[in-house]
């Protein structure tokens, strides 16, 4: 009974902590100016070579829809089902392998497993050019969505290294260059269906597969060489005494010094109602973007725009997203009302859906998808730099 008591005496003591987490005092070893200095140092090293990872991983994620108007479903012959099938079953591994993707980064390292993630997908994007059935593409896109899963942990990765009142406005930074991946794929799949189609005796499909997948492959390298693992890992760039006000600053933000998951943490985490209503809130707003993202050039095409004007037209969908991503986040920051903002961006995102189904104007319906995009992709970046503020220590967030 007594160590019963204890463990959750220990609980409540941590939990309380993230409710006066701002107030948490580790005091800094240098100056205003060089603090701002070594955060702008983070911003322009760290912040950018995250986000491209997640960058060319978005990419990938919405090449298929993309390749679908560039002639799939016309050589492979796949019904509206085949495609649901290849764009769900990518959700599928990707979410069965994000637990283990994202427990693994202290024990791999997040630059050998971010790269060898880049390297996995980049050869099986390149590879799945070759698919001559709705079969092998579906076994493709599993294997895409498991290697996919292992850089899922990027906002986590963020939060060793922000303190929380910086975190939001990074991990929108982080998120949104999904929104532009989508647009660099329209603009990239226009590119390929106007050029290239036909070259070599590939299609535009092939192309978007082979392009896509050899990009990731190039910059993985780079990742392995300059990613940092963690503060405490710094190799290039700062100075000692930077390095340890990194150290401080991951302190002030909670951030464990566990080097090794605890199996007792996961358990206790599970029995945690909080953590099951951060789950469902990230997998309602996950699903809402990947379904858009996933049908959004035949969306656009059914407007009744032609096949390679739909591939331009979804650059200003992904625009559209990339602005309210960077809003609502630095709403987020700046109110610190986290939930508000949450519920702000959903009621948007109602008010575009109905619009999208109650309007049959070609130009209006547009819109709307520009406003659902507006409203609804930043709920995954504000669900999940919430949930790091919330959750203490490694094997919890």
């Amino acid at each position: 009974m007594s160590n019963n008591t204890s463990d959750d005496a220990h609980l409540e003591a941590e939990y309380k902590t993230v409710t006066s987490h701002i107030d948490l005092q580790i005091d800094s070893i240098i100056g205003k100016k060089e603090r701002q200095k070594l955060k702008w140092k983070l911003d322009l090293f760290v912040l950018p070579l995250i986000s491209s990872v997640y960058f060319f991983g978005s990419m990938d994620r919405s090449d298929l829809a993309n390749a679908q108007v560039a002639g799939l479903e016309d050589d492979l012959h796949l019904s509206p089902k085949d495609y649901s099938n290849a764009s769900s079953i990518f959700l599928v591994s990707y979410v069965l392998f994000q637990l283990p993707g994202t427990l693994l980064i202290k024990k791999i390292g997040a630059p050998v497993q971010f790269s060898g993630a880049m390297l996995t997908w980049g050869v099986l994007t390149v590879l799945t050019m070759l698919v001559k059935s709705s079969g092998q593409l579906i076994a493709m896109r599993f294997l895409i969505g498991a290697a996919e899963a292992f850089v899922q942990g990027g906002a986590f990765y963020l939060s060793f290294w922000y303190e929380y009142q910086e975190l939001a406005t990074r991990a929108a930074i982080f998120f949104s260059t999904s929104t532009l991946a989508g647009a660099f794929n329209g603009l990239l799949s226009y590119g390929i269906s106007k050029s290239l189609n036909g070259v070599n005796g590939w299609r535009a499909w092939q192309w978007i597969f082979l392009i896509e997948g050899i990009l990731p492959i190039g910059f993985a390298f780079i990742v392995l060489a300059f990613l940092p693992a963690s503060p405490s890992e710094v190799r290039y760039g700062f100075s000692e005494r930077e390095k340890d006000e990194l150290v401080k600053r991951s302190k002030r933000s909670h951030n464990s010094s566990e080097v090794r998951i605890q199996p007792k943490k996961i358990l206790e985490l599970l029995r945690s109602i909080h953590f099951w209503l951060f789950t469902l809130l990230y997998c309602a707003s996950l699903f809402t973007i990947t379904s858009l993202s996933n049908f959004l050039p035949a969306l656009v095409r059914g407007f009744g725009y032609s096949s390679i004007g739909a591939q331009l037209f979804t650059v200003v969908v992904y625009g559209c997203a990339c602005l309210g991503v960077l809003l609502f986040s630095r709403i987020a920051d700046k109110t610190n009302a986290r939930g508000l903002t949450v519920a702000l961006s959903t009621v948007g995102g109602i008010v575009g859906y109905a619009i999208l189904i109650g309007i049959e104007n070609r130009d209006a319906r547009f819109a709307a998808t520009c406003i659902i995009a507006f409203c609804m992709y930043p709920k995954v970046v504000l669900v999940l730099s919430w949930a790091a503020m919330n959750f203490i220590g490694y094997t919890r967030r």
